[in-house]
């Protein structure tokens, strides 16, 4: 009876510890789920951590003991105060780190993502078009610095689940666009990043 509740007692604290807010640190990577009518749609055809609906990411850069994210978000890529990046959601916001082996990429994927400030947003959401949205800029930043395919790209969809009919919203926002709906064209999502096996989802941020 004493060894269980022993084992019991650290089974609980082990898993407070796993949701009490971690020192941040460079190149940790931050989900959140945004409510917009787009950020429902992606929500709705891809699958985050834990079962988590995450629309946007950013990665940690700390430059002289304050914390900025690296995001593309709004017109271009930009760097953030986290105080600001945390008003973009009353969700909760996960830190992903990388899995010991692989940090001593993380200065060329911080390297190159500053090296890209100022590029616009990738409005279509088509990879390798000269623009960025956030979760092909940590894509690009990881290419980059792990010399191959670091994450992964899959097929994107704009179709509502177990359906062959599109989201109206994406229907309406690429027409507004001029362009035609990239189904079926590679890309990436911050759910998708969320479960890569070369990190760990380490708590949250409060």
């Amino acid at each position: 009876m004493k060894y269980l509740f022993i084992v019991f007692a650290f089974c609980l604290q082990f898993g407070f510890s796993q949701n009490k807010t971690p020192k941040l640190k460079d190149g940790d990577i931050i989900f959140q789920s945004m409510n917009c009518d787009l950020c429902k749609a992606i929500n709705a055809v891809t699958e985050g951590f834990d079962g988590n609906d995450f629309s946007h990411l950013g990665m940690i850069y700390i430059q002289n003991d304050s914390v900025y994210i690296i995001e593309a978000a709004g017109k271009n890529v930009k760097l953030t105060p986290l105080e600001v990046f945390k008003t973009y959601t009353s969700e909760t916001m996960y830190v992903g780190r990388l899995k010991r082996k692989y940090r001593k990429y993380i200065p060329k994927a911080i390297e190159f993502s500053l090296s890209q400030m100022g590029v616009p947003y990738d409005k279509a959401y088509l990879y390798d078009n000269g623009s960025y949205y956030c979760s092909e800029l940590i894509y690009d930043a990881f290419l980059n610095a792990y010399k191959k395919p670091f994450f992964k790209l899959t097929p994107m969809t704009f179709k509502e689940p177990n359906s062959n009919q599109y989201f109206q919203v994406w229907i309406d926002y690429y027409e507004n666009l001029k362009i035609k709906i990239p189904e079926g064209e590679p890309g990436c999502n911050p759910g998708g990043i969320s479960t890569s096996n070369k990190l760990k989802i380490i708590g949250i941020v409060d």
